[in-house]
């Protein structure tokens, strides 16, 4: 309730006391290097303010500022009591003192140490191409009464280089399966993919793999067992953690339980799995049991039954034990009882694996859905397309400049626990998308400054497949952006601004470190990241002039360019800055 109250006031823009409560994580969190207080004051109010713990004082710095408020953060070096000292305009105080949770909020230290990478295993790379028609035996027209009974298309296979056809979402078949992402794994390495995140690898009834036919095993069109322990394990050797794609909500039509209702109705002992308002029913009848969003080749679980959450926490428990680095959650929100289910998954994940890492497919601002008890992170569409592609497209700085982006950064780094934003997963496209560059209009201009912005924030940047080679597609009508990959044709220039973004993201420490406004006005968004000498300060062009960025006392050195300024730097049209303390 405490976090509503915050949430609703940084939202209504209300005036606020110096404020600070132990038990929000979006005040108090633990990170690698120690444990992020913070305090939310009205604009301006505080001069001063350090934490007090043990007989030592620990300076606090102005984090963030927006819409007549401020956050103040410092960091504790141990877990326990402390208080904070304030020198405000009405004199000096002191708040607390105050007890921290015995469990806070932890960030992974391995997190938001480097990129992400997402790949739809059917798209992109063919490495066995004698395991291409095992999907045709698999597919959901060998479930769906309901489609073979009206005809139309069928599933069929592609060659890579044919055009998308009227199946192409789900139904045209390409080829690429867990062979091909063997053979691409040095790639990524090349690239610097950090984090890699696959689309669901298990047996299912289309090309997405959403509709599990079964959960326990790998999909014959993409390989065995075997073959996915070799991905896995060469991945590790290559520095590279994999997350699996999970599928709670909703099962397909081939799945076990669901044919054995379809054939013994009442008597199955799998009934109240599924919410079936008739029977006998026709497989893909949507209208004979609850589907997910009105589906019919995607039945939705009974997850109040104790019977199926055991069955796929077991699940979940067996891939983890298996190898698998964490989780992305499709569709968290639509279960039943869905937040108590995944408290106890991530209670029996982080038994097996302390750093298994869990991500929901959450696409709004939702801090209640992050936490210690919760996911580490959402998949961060909130910042990456609400804000990073909407900065990019260049609107007029009155709708949508400098200003209006560092406040809406500002305001969700206030919400969330700094532990979630320095495990952000943060991406602008996907498989659910368009592609980048289709949103821009073409403009690699535009895309670029995107991508530059993404990579400087918080957390884990994830690129999905073929945004490195400035691909195009739509999403609308026809999933375009689920094209192969035309490896062939991949903008070697494009690819090679991803190698630096990709390295700087390893390299600089200051990447890993805080966020803290800095400046913004017209076209103009900058932005400090980590602390001390080592920090950089990161500036943003939207518009087609240059803008003039007024720099902190010293020389400041681009990491892109290498140029040095100091007193002013320009910032090109469309262009951005990676500034770094020059050495003298």
């Amino acid at each position: 309730m405490k976090r509503f109250h915050l949430a609703l006031a940084l939202f209504l823009g209300l005036a606020l006391a110096q404020t600070h409560d132990p038990l929000d994580p979006a005040q108090f969190s633990a990170l690698p290097e120690g444990y992020s207080v913070r305090l939310l004051a009205g604009a301006e109010e505080v001069r001063e303010a350090a934490l007090l713990q043990g007989g030592r004082a620990f300076p606090m710095a102005r984090q963030l500022a927006f819409s007549g408020k401020e956050v103040w953060r410092g960091l504790l070096p141990e877990l326990g009591p402390y208080e904070i000292r304030l020198k405000t305009k009405a004199g000096e105080k002191r708040l607390g003192p105050y007890r921290p949770p015995a469990h806070p909020f932890r960030a992974l230290a391995w997190v938001g140490v480097r990129g992400g990478y997402q790949v739809f295993p059917d798209r992109f790379q063919n490495g066995d191409p004698g395991n291409d028609a095992l999907a045709l035996s698999d597919d959901e027209y060998n479930f769906n009464q309901v489609w073979q009974e009206k005809g139309g298309p069928r599933p069929y296979l592609a060659r890579w280089q044919d055009p998308p056809g009227p199946m192409h979402c789900c139904h045209q078949y390409y080829g690429g399966d867990l062979a091909g992402l063997e053979e691409r794994l040095p790639y990524l390495k090349e690239l610097g993919v950090g984090l890699l995140y696959l689309n669901p690898i298990f047996r299912s009834g289309s090309a997405h793999g959403y509709d599990t036919h079964d959960y326990l095993q790998v999909a014959p069109r993409l390989g065995d067992e075997a073959l996915l322990r070799r991905v896995l394990d060469r991945a590790h050797a290559l520095g590279i953690r994999v997350l699996f794609d999970f599928v709670p909500n909703h099962t397909g039509l081939g799945f076990f339980a669901f044919q054995d209702v379809v054939k013994r109705g009442r008597a199955s002992p799998y009934w109240n799995w599924y919410f079936v308002k008739r029977y006998p029913f026709k497989p893909g009848d949507a209208g004979a049991y609850e589907a997910w969003w009105g589906v019919g080749s995607l039945p939705k679980l009974n997850t109040a039954n104790p019977e199926v959450r055991a069955y796929l926490l077991s699940v979940a428990e067996r891939w983890v034990r298996f190898g698998f680095d964490g989780i992305r959650v499709d569709v968290p929100e639509d279960l039943l009882e869905a937040k108590a289910f995944f408290r106890e998954l991530k209670a029996r994940v982080r038994a097996i694996n302390p750093e298994a890492y869990l991500v929901g497919e959450i696409w709004r601002r939702a801090p209640d859905w992050v936490g210690e008890e919760a996911f580490d992170s959402l998949m961060n569409y909130a910042l990456g397309r609400d804000i990073v592609l909407r900065y990019a497209q260049g609107l007029h700085p009155a709708l949508f400049g400098g200003p209006r982006a560092l406040t809406l950064l500002s305001e969700a780094y206030a919400l969330y626990p700094e532990a979630a934003s320095a495990m952000g997963f943060n991406l602008i496209s996907s498989h659910d998308t368009s592609r980048l560059l289709s949103d821009l209009g073409g403009d690699a201009a535009k895309a670029r400054l995107a991508w530059a912005l993404l990579f400087g924030l918080p957390g884990t940047p994830v690129v999905f497949q073929g945004e490195e080679c400035a691909l195009w597609g739509e999403k609308d009508p026809d999933d375009l952006q689920r094209r192969p990959i035309p490896w062939g044709t991949c903008d070697s220039g494009m690819r090679g601004f991803f190698q630096g973004l990709y390295r700087l993201k390893a390299e600089e420490p200051a990447l890993k470190g805080p966020f803290a406004t800095y400046l913004a006005e017209g076209g103009l968004l900058s932005f400090f990241r980590g602390e001390g000498e080592g920090r950089l300060l990161l500036a943003f062009n939207n518009q087609k002039a240059p803008a003039s960025l007024p720099l902190p006392q010293g020389a400041w050195r681009d990491l892109f360019s290498g140029q040095v300024y100091e007193g002013q730097a320009e910032v090109k049209p469309l262009g951005f800055l990676y500034l770094k303390k020059a050495s003298r």
